[in-house]
């Protein structure tokens, strides 16, 4: 793929997955994560809420005064499954946090990282040229800061791809916010019944 392409690439799926926004990415790919790899923990936390609920029940519709055994053994159940409950819940809680700092971690290597090393790594060589005088003394802007001269840089073309893509964003975003028809809102011209009655 040509430098070009490859640069309109990594700033095209970057500003996309900003578009998206991460928090949907990771919630998607959690999801997805957590069905392959903790679906036994998780299964396991459903089918343990499912018999507090049971057990919880069971311990209302008992006499405490009259059926003290019954009682106190439904409590300790319950206690006791409220705590395993909560290390199922802590174990969960952290498998999503590291899932979140490696999903995270992941997204900016491959946008932002990426990014910066196609940058670095063809920072003296030229996007394409430019046809000589077209921008007079301009043009070593374009080439800036390593580029040679008469040519576009890798990341002034980077800079021209984020903000050509942004305002296609904001194009688009727009023209779905238009309403397709006008829309008729009715006006009274008289006064309502009741306040012809306060009269």
């Amino acid at each position: 793929m040509s430098l070009i392409l490859t640069i309109f690439t990594l700033v095209f799926v970057t500003e996309l997955i900003s578009w998206i926004g991460k928090t949907v990415l990771l919630d998607l790919a959690w999801g997805l994560y957590r069905k392959i790899f903790v679906g036994g923990t998780y299964s396991k936390q459903r089918q343990l809420k499912a018999e507090l609920l049971a057990t919880k029940k069971e311990l209302l519709q008992t006499s405490a005064q009259d059926q003290f055994a019954k009682w106190a053994k439904l409590r300790r159940s319950v206690d006791k499954g409220l705590a395993e409950l909560e290390k199922l819940n802590g174990e969960l809680s952290s498998s999503k946090s590291a899932f979140s700092l490696k999903f995270n971690s992941l997204l900016w290597i491959l946008t932002t990282g990426l990014q910066f090393v196609v940058g670095w790594w063809y920072r003296k060589s030229a996007v394409f040229y430019l046809p000589p005088g077209w921008l007079g003394p301009l043009a070593w802007w374009m080439s800036f800061p390593f580029a040679p001269k008469g040519s576009v840089s890798v990341g002034v073309w980077q800079m021209v791809c984020r903000r050509v893509i942004k305002v296609g964003e904001r194009t688009f975003k727009n023209i779905m916010a238009m309403p397709s028809e006008p829309v008729a809102v009715p006006v009274e011209t008289e006064a309502s019944p009741s306040a012809k009655k306060k009269e």
